[in-house]
């Protein structure tokens, strides 16, 4: 038997035991459904109320929105009971019921989403929605009487357990915003009109704020949301939360007001503005939450900056992430995520003077991978690398003088951590000299004349056609005899050899002469000498044996080189004389016609007629021979881009 027939026969019963003894005769009506729903509710036996409601709609005598309805009248009832926890489970059970219902809870009439509350008409056993805060204050003054009663002997509805232990107003309150987080939260994934849908991110940030829960603030704020600006911008407008401020500001667009913010947090950090609650740890030592709390502030602050157009603003920026991290203010600049790109000139003029490596990192990128053929900032990058060089090479000096171990090994690793480029400055230097033919050398040079950057300067001279200098510094300064004999090589006269034979002999400004040198290019390059020449050049001073040697080494490798030109130019008199009699036996050579030879083009007798034949061996008549010219025989093989060549022209003596 149903539940409801059940409650009516009982009623019933006690009814007519009743009339009985009075002996009088009274007419009864069936008690409805919701009548009985309503009874069970003002009882506050939810349980059998949405037990009765279930089985009515498995019955199919009551309608699933009806049990959706149910369930939004058992939460607010749990709810103003203080059964947070529950009252949320049967909203969420609720298919009908809004968001936008409980909006009166958190944030008290009138509000911007105000008239977006919709007036559903319940059963009027719960009162009219209030903030969460008077809920709580009504539901503990509701226990307090229920107390007092009690002890006066009358009974009461009130849950036992607030009775025997009655909670907390705190306890109670930040349980009230924990469910109804849960509650916003779930809601968020509904599909809503974008006005509920502000009203629901915007005070889920004002729950998380009230429970100080900066994680889900800063993920609320930093993710795609529907929150107000406007109504949290006061909200958040502290040191804690100006992280989470600038995250809504840049998910809103408003890129300018959250780089102020991140400038501020960066530049303040130290004096305790905020804190950084991912890294912050007791035993963590401060100066290293500083550096990460700022490293922070400036990557987000990075992140915004790259895809900004917004010239004036990017370099109004760039300044205090540069002082943060150089590697930063290079992704920023050098970014192709925005849509135009700066004006160099203005970046430039920009850029501190101190941050050498921003400038020369910046003006690699326009070089390497714009493609930009501006000799002024090919120059300006030559300049800027000569002069890190120059201080590299002084440092290394003043380095090498120090006495201890250890603190040569500090300043390079110092060097090393500071740097944003992964190799050293010379090389890039010298890379780029060799390679780029914009930049003016004659201003490089006037930078490096008076250092001792030796190889660049071979560089600058070589551009500028000084090959005597160049020859000075490879073979003298350097001592590199491999790189001098290849550049005499690349210069391609015989004169260079020698004169670089003779500096080796006579290196000047008081040096020893060079004679393992110059024994070493006389081997590998003395055919191209002349042997008086160099008899007129070797030194007095030289040792016999090491000057016998090198004239030995000289005069057979000149033999030698006489005697391969000789071999070379007979083996190529033969084969020119050889071609002239097998040309010359080609052109003399006899072919019998007779009254049946055919013209292989037209295929007429040729008879008496004149004819041609082709190389090939194809024979024509004249006409035909006229016709398709002397270098395209029958075939159509044009002897002119296709040589035929017979084995008796080859030379085979």
């Amino acid at each position: 038997m149903r539940r409801a027939e059940q409650g009516n026969l009982l009623l019933l019963q006690h009814l007519l035991r009743t009339s009985c003894s009075l002996l009088q005769a009274i007419c009864y009506r069936k008690v409805s459904a919701e009548e009985q729903i309503k009874d069970l509710l003002r009882k506050k036996n939810f349980k059998d109320a949405i037990s009765l409601v279930e089985e009515l709609e498995c019955d199919g005598e009551m309608t699933k929105e009806m049990l959706s309805f149910v369930h939004a009248q058992v939460g607010f009832l749990l709810l103003f009971d203080l059964h947070f926890e529950e009252a949320i489970n049967h909203f969420l059970l609720s298919e009908t019921m809004e968001p936008s219902e409980v909006f009166p809870f958190i944030m008290r009439d009138p509000n911007r989403w105000s008239l977006l509350v919709p007036r559903k008409r319940y059963w009027s056993l719960h009162p009219p929605p209030l903030p969460l805060e008077d809920v709580i204050d009504d539901g503990l003054m509701a226990i307090q009487r229920a107390g007092f009663l009690r002890k006066a002997g009358v009974e009461t509805a009130t849950n036992e357990d607030f009775l025997l232990n009655p909670p907390s107003r705190a306890y109670l309150l930040e349980s009230a915003i924990q469910y109804m987080i849960r509650y916003l939260q779930v809601s968020r994934e509904k599909d809503l009109t974008p006005s509920v849908k502000e009203g629901v991110d915007t005070l889920l940030m004002y729950l998380y704020r009230a429970l100080n829960r900066v994680d889900d603030m800063e993920q609320l704020a930093s993710s795609e949301n529907s929150c107000v600006v406007e109504e949290l911008e006061t909200l958040l407008d502290d040191p804690g939360h100006l992280r989470t401020l600038a995250f809504l500001y840049a998910s809103k667009g408003m890129s300018s007001k959250a780089l102020a913010i991140w400038r501020v947090l960066a530049r303040n950090y130290s004096s305790g503005l905020w804190k950084d609650t991912v890294v912050e740890d007791e035993t963590s030592d401060t100066c290293k939450n500083v550096i990460s709390g700022k490293k922070t502030a400036a990557i987000e602050a990075t992140k915004l900056l790259e895809e900004s157009s917004d010239e004036d603003m990017v370099l109004q920026h760039l300044g205090w992430v540069a002082d943060v991290d150089q590697g930063l203010a290079v992704r920023i600049l050098t970014s192709d995520k925005r849509a135009n790109q700066l004006a160099p000139d203005k970046v430039i003029a920009a850029i501190d003077p101190k941050k050498v490596e921003i400038l020369q990192r910046y003006l690699q990128w326009l070089i390497e991978d714009q493609d930009s053929y501006d000799t002024r900032f090919h120059t300006l990058y030559a300049l800027s690398l000569a002069k890190s060089a120059i201080e590299a090479v002084e440092m290394e000096i003043n380095q090498q003088t120090l006495d201890t171990a250890t603190s040569e090994k500090t300043n390079i690793s110092d060097v090393e951590i500071g740097s944003i480029f992964h190799n050293s400055v010379r090389e890039r230097l010298q890379f780029f000299l060799q390679s780029s033919d914009l930049y003016d050398p004659e201003e490089v040079l006037d930078l490096v004349e008076s250092s001792e950057l030796w190889l660049e300067k071979a560089i600058l001279y070589r551009k500028l056609g000084q090959e005597t200098l160049v020859l000075q510094i490879l073979a003298l300064k350097l001592e590199d005899s491999e790189a001098a004999e290849q550049y005499c090589a690349e210069i391609g006269r015989p004169d260079a050899y020698m004169q670089l034979l003779d500096m080796y002999l006579d290196p000047q400004d008081g040096k020893e002469p060079m004679f393992k040198a110059a024994v070493r290019l006389l081997h590998n390059h003395g055919e191209s000498l002349d042997p008086l020449q160099v008899l007129e050049r070797l030194s007095p001073d030289m040792p016999l044996q090491l000057a016998s040697d090198t004239i030995l080494r000289m005069l057979r490798a000149r033999v030698h080189h006489h005697l391969q030109g000789q071999i070379v130019h007979n083996l190529s008199r033969a084969i020119d004389i050889d071609t002239r009699l097998s040309r010359l036996e080609e052109r003399s050579r006899h072919v019998q016609i007779n009254d049946e030879s055919l013209c292989d083009s037209c295929h007429s007798r040729l008879g008496t007629k004149l004819f041609a034949m082709y190389p090939d061996d194809s024979i024509v008549c004249y006409k035909c021979f006229r016709r398709q010219g002397e270098s395209t025989s029958v075939t159509g093989r044009n002897f002119k881009r296709d040589i035929i060549f017979k084995p008796g022209w080859l030379v085979n003596r």
